[in-house]
């Protein structure tokens, strides 16, 4: 049993949330090497490294993963996560072949959300165990709150996720975060008459708010202070290594391979020059390796949550009509652009890992493997 003392220096899970346009994607771009999983389209006018816009909850799934083990940044930003939670809506709809999540009867529909939402951010803790910090937007609604021992009720900022009666992912978004950081403009009240009756809002400073109040949900748990102007050098330090902490190991990369020895039938073959020879000889070309096909051969009809999965693995649409044909859904003739849309978002989308497993397993089966 070790037992140990003093801070631990890690990646942080930040939330930042805010109103629309305050700037939420510009501030989480200045953390560290970030990189951009862009669920809207917010970052189309800005200079920063994103991967492709996620058209499925399990490509997102994927996008995580792929950072997860090739570790391509130093902070990774799901921007933003309400239009993420459309996507795991839409899952889990195509999963339970509804139309609605309110479909399901009884807040099925919810609990399937927050589970799904809980494995989401799970798979999120993970990136900042292996040290990539992780931000999530969000944009910010206003709802009615009511406390339990008080009496009457007020208006308060809040993540626009979920529903408070039913899906609670709201919630563990905010347990889940080190730092949840909510951005709006800061107006001051002055009077508009000489008596001062009559007041107006003037100014409009973007302001962040790093502790609770009762008009919005804010945390942190590095001594920052209640609100402080809109700019990243006030929680910059927050992200600097501790003064003696031990930097993580990095394998040196490998600036040139080492040169081998080449045999003497390889040196024969070596072309001369052709100013030397009397007969000019044929210079051989070295082969040039191009790109497999199968992307490039994918039907544009087939839906693009689809084809967003198949492409990274080089999945062909024929090992999908195989698979399919196996399990007796559709005949092997049936091209994919023919199937049932509940169907290829509810079983190809929504259990892709499985498929894939299967054309894995289809690929093994062939004679030539």
């Amino acid at each position: 049993m070790n037992v140990t003392k003093g801070k631990i220096a890690k990646a942080q899970r930040v939330v930042i949330y805010g109103t629309e346009g305050i700037g939420k994607s510009s501030f989480a771009s200045q953390f560290p090497d970030p990189l951009f999983i862009d669920t809207e389209g917010s970052t189309n006018n800005m200079d920063v490294a994103r991967m492709d816009k996620p058209t499925s909850w399990t490509f997102l799934h994927q996008q995580i993963d792929f950072v997860k083990n090739n570790r391509p940044c130093k902070t990774l930003i799901v921007d933003t996560i309400d239009w993420a939670e459309r996507l795991a809506i839409q899952f889990i709809t195509a999963r339970g072949n509804k139309d609605s999540i309110t479909s399901f009867g009884y807040g099925e529909g919810f609990i399937q959300l927050e589970e799904d939402w809980g494995k989401f951010l799970d798979k999120l803790t993970e990136l900042a165990e292996v040290g990539i910090n992780v931000v999530l937007t969000a944009h910010a609604k206003i709802t009615k709150f009511e406390q339990p021992d008080e009496m009457g009720a007020y208006d308060r900022w809040e993540l626009k996720l979920g529903n408070k009666t039913t899906a609670k992912t709201a919630a563990l978004t905010k347990e889940w975060a080190d730092m949840v950081l909510f951005m709006n403009y800061k107006t001051f009240s002055v009077a508009a008459d000489e008596k001062g009756k009559r007041h107006k809002g003037q100014g409009g400073q973007r302001t962040v708010f790093a502790t609770h109040h009762p008009a919005w949900d804010a945390k942190n748990r590095h001594g920052l202070p209640d609100e402080f102007p809109l700019d990243y050098g006030q929680i910059a330090h927050i992200f600097m290594p501790e003064p003696g902490a031990q930097p993580e190991p990095v394998q040196p990369q490998v600036q040139q391979q080492p040169t081998q020895p080449v045999p003497d039938s390889v040196q024969q073959t070596t072309p001369v020059p052709v100013e030397q020879t009397a007969v000019q000889e044929p210079v051989q070309q070295t082969e040039v390796t191009q790109p497999a096909p199968a992307a490039n051969e994918l039907n544009p009809a087939i839906p693009q949550s689809l084809k967003d999965l198949m492409i990274p693995n080089n999945v062909t649409e024929a090992e999908i009509q195989a698979v399919v044909s196996q399990k007796g859904y559709y005949t092997m003739d049936t091209p994919i652009t023919n199937y049932d849309p509940s169907f290829i978002e509810g079983v190809l989308v929504g259990a892709w890992q499985q498929v894939y497993g299967m054309v894995e397993d289809f690929r093994k089966s062939l004679p030539f493997n």
